[in-house]
This record gives C-alpha cells, structure tokens and sequence, in this order.
C-alpha cells in the first residue's frame, strides 16, 4: 500500500462519514448480560458540569448532542441531596449524601429528572444512577439509628481515607441492608432508571451486592451493574455485576504514553486478565472520568494531545466496554472543579468527529461485541516493540489495530497472513492488506479498520 495514501487514511480525526462494510453475526450466543450493553459505549454525566445552569432541564436540551455523538448509555454522577456537616468545599461531594431518596435542589426537582430520564428513554438511551452504598454524610439521619455507622471507641463517626465528609456504613447491621435495598428499589422502580454505577463497590460486602441486585433483577432483568472496583471484579462479577473498571489497564495506558512502560506490559495485562476474569466479565475501558479528571489530569496532561486520541481509538478495539467522560467529546482541557460550579467549552474539536466515528465502527463490526458476544483479541505477530498490533475475528467480521505508541515515527512489518482484503476505517476511507505488510506510523499514529 502506498505510504502516503496510508498516512491519510488512518487519522482518526478525519471529519469523515462512517461506512464500514462487515459481515453481519449470524451465530445466537448465549446472553449474560442485557441485549443493549453489547455494543454499547457509556458516557459519564456529571450534570453540575454538563451545562452552565448545571440542572436536568439544561442537560435534557443537549440528549440530541449525546445521541449524535452516538453513546447508548447515560451514568448520571450522584444527585441526591447532599451533607452540610463537613462539607468539602461551596456545594459539596456528589459522594457525601444526606438522604437516599431525596434530590439534590442544585439540579432540579424529582420531576425533572423524570422528565429527563422519561426524554432520554424516548430518544434510545438507558440510563443508571451512581449509586453511593459505602457511606452517608455524617449529617444523614441514618447515623441516628443504632448500630448504621462504624464508629470508634469513644462512639465517634468514622472515616474512610482523606474523605472527612462521609462516614462509613456498617454491613453487619440487617436493618441498614433492608433500607439501603429499599432505597435501591425506589430510584428503579419509581424513577426508572436502568441500573446503577456502583461507588467503591469492593468496600461493601460481596453477599451484599449479590442479594440486592438479584432482588432487583426479579422484577427489572434487564438492570445493568457497574462496580467501581477491579480488584475483586472476579467475585464481584460472579452474579452482581455486569461490568468492572479497568483501572489497572488505564495506569499501563498512562504509563506507556508517559514512556514508563512499553507495550509489552499492555499484553502482560491483557495476557492475566485471559487466566484470572471470567470471559463475561465486561471491563469498563476509559482514558479518563470523574476522579481521573479531577485528581490526576487530563489525558491531555496524562497521555498527551495526540496519544489521548490514539489511546481513545484503543480503548474500542480492545475487549470491554468504551467511557466518555463529559466534556471529553468537545476537548475538556482543564481539570473540572469537584466542589465548585464549573463547566468546558463547546466547541469545534477532532474529538467530536473522532468519538462519533468510533462510536459507529464499534456498533457496525460484531467482532467488537463485549465479551462473550464478540470475538478474543489475538497479538499480531510484528518486528517493532512500539507497535501494538491485534486482531479480533467473529465469523466474516474481521477488526485490526495497528498503535503506535510512541513519540517517533516507526516502520513496522507485521504478518498479516490470513487477513488480506479491502478494509474500512472509521473514517469511512478504504484501502488493502496484504499478507506481509510493511507500514510505516507517525508518532502516536494508529490504523484501525474493519471488514
């Protein structure tokens, strides 16, 4: 293939229209999760920054950006009322909440956001609810019940980590369980949300998590689970949760793209993941959200402007499921505010174009599928360390990745044997691969394609 035409080809931020060509799935596979979370990609709304009024109805009006922009599923950041004892900053953590059932006024009232969750339903969307099990501010009623709340010797509320607004729940108490079920119950069952995020979910117990969200599935089978949590996510996903956080393979990200590592620790991680997850463990793939932004930076400040993107690219080819954090669609740049109002500019950016073109690629290639319903990812046998090269196969449906995952540009020969044909990108240009292909990528350059 000609070199030149390969460079033009292959920028993910092309503005381009989509239009892969790729063999349907034809083959019924066994589901352990519901039928939308498959090729679904998520996105992280954090409805104080989301808009200049920071409320349901102002984020209501931009669900035709989120259905543009093509993610399916919209996890909405706390939004209960929130503690004023030893609040952090003017408004507060989203984290520390004062009343389970009761809606934070700073976003709305609780018909707003039926209003919202109503819209979002009607346009496709499913929605789920950050759901904060581990703790309560320490102003909740609930630490006037006995026995609700660890507490020290002398009865005083305890404290998890630096996290001064909050104190922990004590799981040894039936009565808590029943109401914290109870609360559950009542943002699905009345407000109608889809599922839940789950808040530091390897804190609270595993038996826990099984009971509550088996009770719910009772009667909602179709609800979806997300635990923030990798550490324990091979008992955590045994039956409670749908998908995991990968944490971990977001630090190798942030460490190759810093030069700390090389790709060969990439495949050390996904070669562990093979031997200890179970297959139908979705993980949640991101390049940043919440407490990335926040507390360590941007990916811009993390991985750089144009590894950011090529890391982004990656998190769709490989196994799991890819985040969108808000604002990382329009370029978010700066560290958003957690206890303060805030918000980003929307703007003109590659990454708008970038995301939506991914968005489609994933959906049009069954190979991409999460889990059990899409196909493994196998190395590409290739003669440069700094190259990631994969594939992943489903039937006629064929995905490659080619990384370049450094700063330099790089000439690669990879063996492509068996996969020679005309492919598509996400930009919708095409163009061939043979069985022994030579290329040569720019730094941080990427070519992701389909067929």
């Amino acid at each position: 293939m000609n070199k030149s035409i390969f460079c033009v080809l292959c920028a993910l931020s092309l503005l381009a229209i989509v239009a892969v060509s790729c063999t349907k799935h034809t083959t019924e596979q066994p589901s352990r999760h519901p039928a939308f979370a498959y090729d679904a990609t998520i996105y992280e709304l954090n409805t104080r920054q989301f808009t200049p009024e920071g409320t349901f109805n102002a984020a209501a009006e931009h669900l035709g950006e989120l259905k543009e922009l093509g993610v399916d599923i919209i996890w909405m950041m706390p939004l209960q009322i929130i503690g004023e004892k030893e609040r952090k900053g003017t408004l507060g953590s989203y984290y520390a909440i004062k009343d389970y059932c009761v809606v934070n006024p700073e976003f709305g009232t609780i018909d707003d956001l039926k209003a919202f969750i109503q819209q979002a339903h009607e346009m496709g969307f499913k929605v789920i609810l950050d759901w904060v099990a581990n703790h309560t501010s320490p102003d909740s009623e609930w630490t006037k019940n006995d026995g609700w709340h660890y507490r020290d010797s002398l009865g005083n509320l305890m404290v998890q980590y630096d996290w001064t607004d909050i104190s922990k729940l004590n799981y040894d108490n039936q009565d808590m369980r029943a109401a914290m079920l109870k609360a559950m119950h009542y943002w699905i069952d009345e407000v109608n949300f889809d599922g839940f995020r789950c808040d530091v979910a390897g804190e609270v117990p595993t038996d826990f998590w099984n009971w509550a969200m088996g009770d719910i599935r009772t009667t909602h089978p179709d609800l979806f689970t997300l635990a923030e949590n990798e550490d324990k996510a091979q008992e955590l996903t045994e039956s409670a949760f749908d998908m995991y956080y990968g944490w971990e393979l977001h630090a190798h990200m942030n460490k190759v793209a810093q030069g700390i590592e090389k790709v060969s620790d990439l495949w050390a991680y996904f070669e562990k993941c093979d031997s200890t997850l179970r297959p139908e463990a979705i993980r949640m793939n991101f390049t940043s959200n919440h407490d990335e932004n926040t507390w360590a930076g941007t990916e811009f400040e993390r991985m750089g402007e144009e590894g950011s993107k090529a890391f982004a690219a990656f998190c769709y080819v490989v196994p799991g499921m890819p985040l969108i954090y808000t604002g990382q669609e329009y370029a978010l740049d700066h560290r958003l505010e957690f206890f303060e109002k805030d918000q980003f500019e929307r703007r003109d950016v590659p990454q708008m174009q970038m995301y939506k073109n991914l968005n489609a690629f994933r959906k049009a290639n069954p190979a991409l599928q999460s889990n059990e319903k899409g196909a493994p990812m196998h190395r590409i046998a290739c003669d440069n360390e700094a190259i990631f090269a994969c594939s992943r196969q489903l039937e006629g449906n064929i995905v490659l990745g080619i990384f370049n995952f450094s700063d330099a540009e790089q000439t690669v020969h990879l063996e492509t044997t068996g996969f020679e044909g005309e492919y598509t990108c996400p930009c919708g240009k095409q163009f061939t691969i043979e069985a022994a292909q030579t290329l040569t990528l720019q730094p941080w350059q990427c070519m992701v394609m389909g067929k």
